[in-house]
């Protein structure tokens, strides 16, 4: 396929609102894909040359890419920064450029164009940012118009085109497997290897009892499991039965992989994080008694001095580029390890929690930086009520509470898993996750800000859209009002996004990106927000919400609070323990 025909499919992506519309485009495409080609596109509909998880990014930022277009089309930096400024999307800055530009464009295919932006990402040694903008240059000097706007934003990581992942395994099962509901047959691989890539070109090449078959690899993240809530011990007791009891640790989901002398370690989204945690591969390779293993584990920062465990702001400090070691010395990090997944060649996710935590024990004997965490089998409601409020006056969050049989269900969301937080009846004491999906436009003191509130959302699984549950203004200092505005601007999108149901319309709309955790009074019904919303039943809202805590990038736009979710919250409201 033509890199120019594959922007074109990109171009209808881009300007559809109605995510049905995305599907279908999206399995057109698919169909016109044959096997050498199907992962590669299925990466660069994702802004990656590879899966999320490994370490090949192209390495260009916005400046980088400004210098490119300006070499590209005879303009300099400043002018290219200056419009940039005022279209607010660099791939519309390099179509204008481009239209402009005396070239003539050459057919490459998709696969060309891919091999250039690897070729680009593998660059490195001397004279690197150098080398990266003349091949970035020279192929952009070879694209029409259409092809440089939604090449520039690849390397970028914002391609603008409304698609997450289930989206994409919509498409894909509706182009190979002829109906989109069929997307559950893929999932479950998606959730074992996290490889849209490899799973596209499976199916393609061998069919689907061969993506069926997509076994947990060393070095390739498995997708989370989640929790869901429940309000009290004695609900808990009453539908799980006897349990594992956990305490709660909020600070980094870490999973540790490794082989060998080899060790890599992932966030819950996916990204490696190796590097920032330098003493956590070197407990790894002392404590771990095993040749090749996977754990699931907490990362928090700790205090040595004063033996205490510090708040999740603090923790995320330690997600940086540079300064690595200092900050390891400042901010030490403990794991506290709380499942295994994996033990020298063999997957365990199929096994019951009690059998994994038995193998856990043999594969980390001793605490030091990795810890194992402390877990008790409970069937009584007063005992598990004891735990809790012992693990809150130690200042943890709470509780995890889980089945004995119940196997690690990869990105799965159900009742083996519940998190158990202080509760009292009348109040809604837990924080909620919210996705920021637009924002008003300030009026008075903030119209120097920009913003003046925030439209906020959640994710719906079953749909797989964002739907509005609230409007904050309140929370935010000046200084995080106009950072939220500067973060905001370069997601900026010029109409709804297609996977967003609103009834409100914004100033601005962006990107389903950026995760926020929000305090409410209470869970009320609300006709003008659409989570929970069907025909003309009232959807559900936050009361008096204020903002906590920005979650950083450890969690997906996916990963927030469901709908679901919130629904049970508010069904739980107002109930005495």
């Amino acid at each position: 396929m033509l890199f120019s025909e594959l922007s074109k499919y990109f171009e209808k992506l881009e300007s559809t609102s109605s995510r049905l519309s995305l599907i279908e485009i999206l399995s057109e495409l698919f169909k016109k894909t044959d096997s050498k080609e199907i992962d590669k596109i299925t990466y660069l509909l994702q802004g990656r040359i590879a899966p999320f998880f490994e370490p090949l990014e192209i390495g260009m930022a916005e400046k980088n890419v400004a210098q490119s277009l300006a070499n590209a089309y005879g303009s300099t930096k400043e002018d290219v920064l200056r419009l940039y400024q005022r279209l607010g999307d660099m791939g519309k800055t390099a179509q204008e450029l481009s239209q402009n530009s005396k070239f003539k464009t050459q057919n490459l295919s998709v696969e060309e164009v891919f091999e250039i932006l690897t070729k680009i990402a593998k660059t490195s040694g001397e004279g690197t940012v150098e080398k990266r903008q003349k091949l970035f240059t020279d192929l952009l000097k070879k694209l029409d118009p259409v092809s440089a706007k939604h090449l520039v934003r690849i390397p970028l990581g914002n391609t603008r085109l409304g698609v997450g992942d289930p989206t994409v395994l919509d498409g894909l099962a509706l182009a190979k497997l002829g109906d989109k509901s069929k997307r559950k047959m893929l999932e479950g691989a998606y959730n074992r290897t996290s490889d849209l890539g490899l799973i596209a070109k499976t199916l393609w090449e061998k069919g689907l009892p061969a993506v069926e078959e997509l076994k947990v690899r060393v070095g390739a993240p498995i997708r989370s499991e989640l929790c869901e809530r429940l309000p009290t011990p004695q609900k808990i007791i009453e539908k799980m039965g006897e349990v594992d009891a956990q305490y709660k640790y909020d600070g980094f989901r870490v999973q540790i992989h490794k082989n060998g002398e080899d060790v890599r370690m992932f966030s819950r989204n996916l990204e490696e994080m190796t590097h920032m945690f330098p003493e956590l591969i070197e407990a790894a390779r002392k404590q771990i008694k095993a040749q090749s293993v996977i754990l699931d584990s907490e990362a928090l920062a700790y205090n040595p001095e004063s033996e205490e465990f510090l708040p999740f702001q603090e923790t995320t400090k330690r997600r940086r580029k540079h300064g690595i070691e200092e900050m390891a010395g400042k901010l030490p990090l403990k794991a506290f390890v709380f499942d295994i997944l994996y033990k020298n060649g063999k997957s365990l996710t199929e096994k019951p929690l009690k059998e994994r935590m038995e193998i856990l024990k043999e594969t980390l004997p001793e605490d030091d930086v990795l810890i194992r965490t402390k877990n008790q089998t409970i069937k009584e409601p007063k005992v598990l009520g004891v735990l809790l409020e012992d693990a809150i006056s130690k200042g943890l969050e709470g509780l995890v509470v889980k089945k004995l049989e119940s196997p690690y269900e990869a990105g799965g969301r159900n009742f083996n898993w519940v998190k158990l937080k202080r509760h009292s009846g009348g109040e809604l004491n837990d924080t909620i996750d919210c996705v920021i999906l637009g924002y008003i436009a300030g009026k008075g003191k903030r119209a120097e800000f920009g913003a003046g509130a925030l439209l906020v959302g959640l994710y719906d699984s079953e749909k797989d859209e964002f739907v509005t549950v609230s409007k904050i203004g309140t929370g935010l200092s000046d200084e995080e009002w106009k950072e939220i505005h500067k973060r905001a601007d370069r997601i900026r999108v010029d109409k709804k996004p297609a996977r967003v149901n609103s009834l409100i319309t914004p100033s601005v709309w962006i990107k389903p990106e950026i995760v926020i955790e929000v305090l409410a009074d209470e869970i009320t019904r609300s006709p003008i927000h659409t989570a929970g919303k069907y025909g003309e039943e009232a959807g559900y809202a936050l009361r008096f919400p204020r903002l906590v805590s920005f979650r950083g990038s450890d969690k997906k736009a996916e990963d927030a609070t469901t709908v679901k979710e919130l629904i049970e919250m508010y069904s739980d409201q107002g109930k005495k323990d």
